[in-house]
């Protein structure tokens, strides 16, 4: 031995688990929080502050230079370059109830209040916006009375009304009490579209119903603008149990109302189907079609046709 005293080291006396937590959530003698001190705490908060103002700031600049593209009034993208095209379809209303969305059948008893005023409400919703009241008279000032040779000026779209229409009005239940119910068309809007009409008889497509043939010939020339409307049985026994048939105002969607812009107040042109005489306790299966030059009938797509069946107990 050299005279000097042996040193061995002694490690520090182990922490249990709790208390080894403790100080790093909080060490009151070294001051750190989380490991970490206050100092640097404040490094990384500012770090991060500074970091998503930048990146907010980018998203909003990104985001104005975005809309800098974009017109509010009008699509980028028209008919054949759009996703819905330039070849409307044809719905009907009223539509079955929301829990059967895939069912297209207009079944109700004609003599029990309740199950025909059901149709007739799920109408009234619908047609809201074409009366003169509620949520109708938004832009009313915009709407104009038009006629064929007399469209709306400038600034102006054609009115709709309903309210002329009888016995399919909403004071008379769209005669859904009758057992002679009224089924409302209507066209899908398509910004800019404009209908190429059959207004030429020597034109008439072959399958064109004859009783629309008739029709169209004996119309005035300056009436014939007029996108055309069909609706007949699917089959031989529908074609024997629809009955007859009334289009309400007219037989199709004058051409006054298009195209559409986008117009405050704009409303989109309804023609009310009124079955006479529809047979009792048979389901009838019923296709309408819309007729232009433009206009492509597809049963599967569901484009310029729509299919439905009517069934009265």
């Amino acid at each position: 031995m050299d005279g000097k005293k042996e040193q061995f080291y002694m490690p520090p006396p182990k922490l249990d688990k709790w208390e080894s937590i403790r100080l790093f959530l909080y060490n009151s003698e070294t001051g750190q929080v989380l490991g970490r001190t206050g100092s640097s705490w404040a490094k990384i908060l500012l770090f991060y502050v500074i970091f998503y103002i930048v990146l907010a700031c980018f998203f909003g600049g990104m985001l104005a230079v975005f809309y800098q593209t974009l017109d509010t009034t009008q699509p980028k993208w028209q008919l054949e370059r759009s996703l819905i095209g330039n070849n409307p379809g044809l719905g009907f209303r009223p539509m079955p109830p929301a829990s059967n969305v895939e069912s297209t059948l207009i079944w109700y008893k004609a003599k029990d209040e309740g199950n025909y005023r059901h149709w007739a409400r799920a109408l009234d919703n619908f047609l809201q916006a074409y009366n003169k009241t509620g949520i109708g008279a938004a832009n009313q000032e915009n709407r104009v009375h038009c006629d064929y040779g007399k469209p709306a000026p400038p600034g102006k779209v054609c009115d709709v009304m309903i309210g002329e229409w009888n016995p399919c009005t909403k004071s008379n239940f769209y005669n859904y009490q009758n057992s002679a119910p009224c089924i409302f068309l209507k066209l899908n809007k398509i910004f800019g579209w404009i209908p190429a009409y059959y207004n030429d008889t020597s034109k008439l497509p072959q399958d064109m119903p004859n009783d629309l043939k008739n029709h169209i010939a004996s119309m005035k020339q300056q009436n014939r603008d007029t996108v055309w409307v069909s609706c007949e049985g699917e089959n031989p026994a529908d074609v024997e149990n629809i009955g007859p048939i009334q289009y309400i105002p007219r037989r199709g969607f004058p051409g006054f109302y298009f195209p559409f812009q986008n117009t405050p107040g704009y409303l989109s042109p309804l023609v009310a189907v009124f079955f006479e005489k529809p047979k009792f306790g048979v389901l009838i299966n019923i296709e309408c079609k819309a007729w232009a030059h433009n206009i492509i009938h597809d049963r599967v797509e569901r484009r310029g046709s729509v299919h439905f069946e009517l069934m009265l107990d």
